[in-house]
């Protein structure tokens, strides 16, 4: 990925937990998902403790204005990245998609509460 700072938005939450298991500064881990019977661009949102939370947004109608589609990040990112929550609302919530650098830096911190932290898994 490069340097340049991509922010996008996490949508779908009514079908999953809600807003209620995003906190800002917590670490989301994006999966492409290239057989989506819906989106071939699908791109899964995972919280550590309970799987599936959402998905990045992929139409005008649900990208947040300032932020990337899941087909603008989609070749961007390795299959699995992750993304930094910065701001949650009710349906929807806007993450900084994780340089590697940045990755990289959080697993040797072994941040906690991240899927970084080896004690957690």
């Amino acid at each position: 990925m490069d340097d340049k700072e991509l922010y996008t938005t996490i949508v779908g939450l009514k079908n999953y937990e809600g807003n209620k298991v995003f906190k800002i500064g917590s670490i989301v881990r994006l999966v492409k998902e290239p057989d989506n019977d819906y989106d071939l661009e699908a791109i899964a949102c995972e919280n550590k403790y309970i799987g599936k939370t959402g998905y990045i947004a992929n139409s005008a109608n649900t990208v947040t204005k300032g932020t990337m589609s899941a087909g603008r990040i989609y070749d961007k990112i390795g299959d699995v990245s992750y993304c930094e929550v910065k701001f949650v609302s009710k349906d929807s919530v806007i993450a900084k998609v994780l340089s590697d650098d940045k990755i990289e830096e959080l697993k040797k911190e072994n941040v906690e509460d991240t899927f970084f932290n080896p004690q957690l898994d």
